[in-house]
């Protein structure tokens, strides 16, 4: 029996919405995408494909878009009114919806969205009070909208539950940090799925047996080492904001360094709600830090083709921050390594941050083929490491809705 899933994926200036057609057990089969851009640089834009063909791109919106909620409430009337879509004509057609949460605690896999579930997702908001909020908006939007869907949290943290206890901890008092939750718990999760699955089966190797070094590398980045098809360890911790530096986020510092940067870095923000209770510290780090701090820009292409003083320092800041996760995962998987593998916007589209990046690790025996590296993706996995090298690199082309939809429809739990 067919059903309808939407695969929602709520960032920090976009939403976007995958709609795929499922049978149980079976993989998912994509007939449209939304997505509402320039959450926070308006004017909003829509853009939708339906059944692979362009629909519009960059549409910009006439009415207000401020939030997650208001993208969502344009992203699923532009569904429903569609009449060339004819698995949605009405809103009691969709029967399974998932969200991308990136906190769920000490969730180990995806769970169905009931009230004591959404209670408990809403006081980790806590932990994650940037990522969580706008998320749970759109869950409460769709539980009001779509009262016949079933809906489902995939957490962006479950991926990481397999983290040894002796990676995962902090030297701190430990019943201060049971109390509290403060431990490591890792991000991108739903993305490093699918590039284990996917490069696994490139490799013509079993999922649970595949070691990686994988980079999720976008605006939010962060690195990934995979032991035996589970995470091993990973850059990101309590919260997304360890590691790696990204569009707005510095990355990991010396936790020293707030109390040296402003006087009142411990009070709440200005821009601190009811849902959002976030410190200046917090609002700081997550928001005017990263490249945005060091060269006025968050694209990363600007600064990946620039020769300008401040760009260069940003770019061989990066590269030298993923190069410190490469060695250290190298270390720590013996290196048993059968792939390097860069993934993410950054990490699939930047030919130059790739070179730069497998040139520092090429001690390890890591080497690029220029031409296999310039090419543009053709397929969800591809080659670009050079012919001889001992070790491989590959690039692979991430797909979170379709990691959520797939795991749905393999979990009989969500097809009652």
């Amino acid at each position: 029996m067919k059903k309808i899933i939407l695969s929602i994926n709520a960032g920090s200036s976009s939403v976007k919405i995958s709609v795929y057609s499922v049978d149980i057990d079976q993989r998912p089969v994509q007939i449209a995408e939304a997505t509402v851009s320039g959450l926070t640089a308006p004017p909003a834009t829509l853009t939708y494909v339906r059944a692979g063909k362009t629909v519009f791109k960059d549409k910009e919106l006439s009415t207000k878009v401020h939030s997650q909620r208001d993208a969502f409430d344009v992203l699923l009337s532009t569904l429903v009114a569609d009449h060339e879509l004819a698995q949605i004509s009405s809103e009691d057609e969709i029967d399974l919806v998932c969200h991308r949460i990136v906190h769920g605690g000490d969730y180990d896999k995806s769970q169905l969205i009931s009230d004591e579930t959404y209670e408990h997702l809403e006081k980790l908001n806590d932990l994650a009070p940037l990522h969580n909020a706008s998320s749970l908006a759109i869950v409460k939007a769709c539980l009001l909208k779509l009262p016949t869907a079933r809906n489902v949290a995939c957490f962006d943290s479950q991926f990481h539950a397999s983290i040894p206890e002796h990676i995962r901890t902090y030297p701190i008092d430990r019943d201060i940090a049971r109390k509290n939750h403060l431990r490591k718990y890792g991000f991108h999760g739903i993305s490093y799925a699918f590039i284990t699955r996917s490069t696994a089966e490139f490799l013509g190797k079993d999922p649970d047996k595949v070691n990686l070094i994988a980079l999720h590398l976008g605006s939010g980045a962060s690195a990934c080492a995979i032991k035996a098809g589970k995470s091993w360890d990973t850059s990101m911790g309590l919260t997304p904001l360890a590691g790696l530096p990204g569009a707005t986020r510095s990355g990991s510092v010396d936790p020293s360094l707030v109390f040296h940067y402003a006087s009142d870095v411990g009070k709440l923000s200005p821009s601190s709600t009811k849902e959002l209770h976030i410190s200046r510290a917090e609002e700081i780090l997550n928001k005017e830090s990263g490249w945005k701090a060091l060269t006025g820009t968050t694209n990363f292409g600007i600064i990946a083709n620039s020769d300008e003083p401040e760009m260069k320092l940003a770019f061989d800041l990066f590269v030298d921050r993923i190069c410190g996760f490469i060695g250290s995962y190298y270390v720590s998987l013996h290196g048993q390594v059968d792939a390097l593998v860069f993934a993410g916007g950054i990490g699939e589209k930047s030919d130059r941050l790739r070179r730069a990046v497998v040139d520092q690790v090429a001690c390890l025996s890591f080497d690029i083929d220029e031409t296999a590296n310039g090419a543009e993706m053709e397929k969800v996995v591809q080659d670009i490491g050079k012919a001889g090298a001992r070790q491989r690199v590959l690039v692979c082309s991430t797909d979170e809705q379709f990691e959520m939809a797939r795991s749905c429809s393999e979990d009989r739990e969500f097809w009652l």
